[in-house]
């Protein structure tokens, strides 16, 4: 009757276990997908950072450039200046010249006027000039000295007028030239710099068109980067809202364990107490009564046999420092793996970096405990079945990150739970 009592008690408290697990076991998987989320949002996150870097460089050596182009046309605008200001200075010169050459022309005229009036005085006396004549007209030597003298006069007076004619000339024109050729020049010049201001301007402009779209792009970028950290930061908590609720769960789970631990051990004592009174009433002897086997006083035993390879703690194995929540155990692929105490399996399936693992949820001794089995070649129990110590449920193997067949053992001294570190070394509950 006793017997009977008790395993419709163990009914009734494993009929609602499997359901629970296999509600962890999504919520585990939610997890998974939210980390990965979470992770390749970083990684969008890290990839928008780099752009903008590289954005803001090349805003930077672009703004670099339009300062040297500002620095160049400010250069340019000053000799432009100052090409003006000699342009300028050449016209006043040009305009006192003109003056000069307006006197000049003046003298011209009027020596073309004295040179008609002769001309037309020579033709009125019908004919040339007969200086010889003149000359020998003389009513005697004093009047032919006179006369000898202002013949000379007018001859060299006409031999002047003709020089400075021709000089004036001969001056008129050559003035003329030096101003048009440096007119002229100076223009040329100021046209040449007046092209090159107008290009390093359209250089100025193309460059700062360059700028505004870095900028542009720039402001995108940061904006879908916030959007991104703010979808990470949703991803975040959403994370840690699943958490709580696996954590929520695999106290569930504990409590039924530490339900059925307590069911199982009132009906041991109860059966050990039938058996002592069958004894003592048929007494018999008390070696005649086999106990059942003690676990060890920790409450786990090894879950495989094989090499201990790595420690827990920290450890390189070519990736840097990293925290080792766990133990090796090293055998060959297939090697039975065992569970190390009585539980509910949790998790059962891939897991990133695990590869194949089986995650169990235990109550010893009134405390939840948490153990892990990962890297298994074949997996042989599925969330929400019940195990008892020592049943198999894998096989080793070498699956996730991974160098070799091996079982990676963890102990979680509370609910298992991949963000937190609440692992133990498992040397001090089994022996390695």
């Amino acid at each position: 009757m006793l017997s009977g009592i008790s395993t419709v008690l163990a009914l009734a408290i494993l009929m609602p276990s499997a359901a629970n697990a296999d509600k962890l076991s999504e919520l585990e998987q939610k997890q998974q997908e939210a980390q990965q989320q979470k992770n390749e949002l970083a990684s969008d996150i890290s990839k928008k950072t780099e752009k903008m870097s590289e954005n803001a460089s090349k805003l930077e050596k672009l703004i670099a450039k339009i300062e040297d182009l500002n620095r160049k046309m400010d250069e340019t605008t000053a000799k432009i200046d100052s090409v003006q200001a000699d342009i300028d200075y050449t016209k006043t010169e040009i305009d006192g010249l003109k003056k000069s050459i307006e006197e000049l022309e003046l003298k011209i005229e009027e020596r073309e006027a004295l040179l008609e009036e002769r001309a037309r005085a020579i033709q009125k006396s019908g004919g040339s000039v007969d200086y010889v004549d003149v000359l020998l007209g003389a009513n005697n030597f004093v009047d032919f000295i006179d006369r000898f003298s202002a013949v000379n006069t007018l001859i060299e007076a006409d031999r002047e007028i003709m020089r400075e004619q021709a000089a004036d000339e001969k001056l008129l024109a050559v003035h003329q030239a030096q101003v048009e050729t440096k007119l002229a020049e100076q223009e040329q010049r100021r046209a040449e710099l007046v092209g090159l201001n107008d290009k390093l301007n359209g250089q100025k402009e193309e460059q700062a068109g360059f700028a505004e779209e870095l900028k542009a792009e720039q402001k995108l970028l940061a904006k879908e980067k916030s959007e991104l950290v703010q979808q990470r930061n949703e991803a975040i908590d959403v994370s840690s809202k699943l958490e709580k609720q696996i954590e929520e769960e695999q106290n569930r789970l504990a409590e039924l364990a530490r339900k059925v631990e307590a069911e199982r051990q009132r009906k041991l004592a109860a059966e050990r107490k039938a058996a002592a009174e069958k004894v003592r009433a048929s007494n018999s002897s008390a070696s005649s009564y086999t106990a059942p086997a003690k676990v060890s006083s920790s409450g786990f035993v090894t879950p495989a046999s094989g090499r201990y390879t790595s420690t827990f703690g920290w450890r390189n194995i070519g990736d840097g420092p990293e925290f080792h929540q766990g133990v090796d155990i090293a055998n060959s692929v297939g090697t039975n793996i065992k569970a190390a105490a009585n539980g509910y399996v949790s998790f059962s399936g891939s897991m990133g970096g695990y590869g194949n693992v089986v995650i169990l949820t235990h109550s010893i001794n009134g405390q939840t405990h948490a153990t892990v089995y990962a890297h298994l070649n074949s997996i042989d129990v599925s969330a929400g079945q019940q195990v008892s110590q020592g049943q198999r449920i894998g096989g080793m193997g070498n699956t996730g990150r991974s160098t070799g067949s091996h079982l990676h053992f963890e102990i979680h001294v509370g609910p298992w739970n991949g963000a937190r570190t609440n692992a133990v070394n498992p040397a001090s509950f089994v022996s390695l």
